[in-house]
């Protein structure tokens, strides 16, 4: 059901995939309206100005009501990548802005690739299957200390992985994004520097967008490049690496990986990927925790306080 929370039925309404109520402090002079994705829309889409896409429902889900969805004016995501709902702008009308969530998921992003990275590197997969068999397996593991970590991909996330990876003692983290610069904690390194930069790396994290110039950013020539015993940590897309390239390193046993998104995504069953040597593979888990809701709440009022007040928006990636 929809929720008026103005007064006024008139006014320019709101979907939303958290129950209004649940979200403190909403600004007046909206009407809000519940969808999480659900085979019923709670009102006509035609009316519907902000859209706010349901989280973690798939993209044939996000997309339904869109072709419907005719006065539409901003449309948020509450993921930091939107390349699903890209193809869908033209279609919309004039001047229709695509906001994602950047910021929104850097806290448990990180934090995951973080547990991504010790866990792969002590060894816990093969303690917890021991531990399954009831068999006790100590064994001398890498540390992180001491090792040169290699970020691409140094947006907020990306910054966020390294203040997490500061108390850890690495001998150094090299920082890398689409263009070079120079951030809080040192310099960052363009696109082009991967080919230099990689044979130091003993754990490569990816957190990049995926966008047409990271597809298959970790191509077969990317892998080649880093050294024997180097760890691939992939909390960004799926489609930013080549599967069947990392297939072929995981066999040779010259390289490991921990994966929380995988080419294709689910990963399905008998997939050649779930029994590949030295891979640690997560469901795509970066985003989901304790962490979000709180988050995502204080993201929509934000949003819709600027959207009420005509201000400029946050985070809009592109506009129809």
């Amino acid at each position: 059901m929809s929720a008026d929370h103005s007064g006024s039925a008139a006014r320019p309404l709101v979907w939303l995939p958290i129950p209004p109520e649940e979200i403190d402090d909403l600004p007046r002079g909206l009407e809000y309206a519940h969808w999480d994705g659900g085979p019923d829309f709670p009102t006509d889409p035609a009316r519907c100005a902000f859209y706010c896409v349901p989280y973690m429902k798939g993209t044939e889900v996000s997309i339904r009501p869109l072709s419907r969805m005719s006065g539409v004016r901003v449309v948020q995501a509450l993921t930091a990548g939107v390349e699903d709902l890209l193809p869908e702008l033209p279609s919309l009308p004039s001047g229709t802005r695509l906001c994602n969530a950047r910021g929104l998921h850097d806290a448990s992003t990180a934090e995951l690739a973080l547990t991504l990275t010790l866990a792969a590197l002590r060894g816990v997969p093969g303690f917890v299957r021991a531990q399954d068999a009831g068999e006790w397996r100590p064994e001398l593991r890498p540390a992180l200390a001491d090792r040169s970590v290699l970020i691409v991909g140094y947006g907020s996330i990306g910054a966020a992985i390294e203040d997490r990876l500061a108390p850890f003692e690495c001998a150094r983290v090299v920082r890398v994004a689409r263009s070079p610069r120079v951030a809080a904690r040192g310099p960052v390194h363009p696109v082009a520097a991967l080919p230099e930069l990689l044979p130091d790396a003993d754990v490569v994290i990816l957190s990049t967008p995926l966008t047409p110039e990271t597809a298959r950013l970790a191509d077969a020539r990317f892998l080649a490049r880093m050294k024997d015993g180097a760890l691939l940590v992939n909390v960004a897309r799926g489609g930013v690496v080549d599967t069947g390239a990392l297939l072929a390193e995981l066999e040779s046993g010259r390289l490991t990986a921990a994966l929380d998104v995988t080419d294709p995504e689910p990963l399905p069953a008998g997939h050649p990927l779930w029994k590949a040597p030295g891979v640690l593979i997560t469901p795509h888990v970066g985003g989901p925790s304790s962490a979000y809701l709180p988050r995502a709440k204080a993201l929509l009022r934000d949003q819709l306080a600027r959207f009420v007040l005509d201000e400029p928006l946050r985070n809009v990636v592109a506009t129809a």
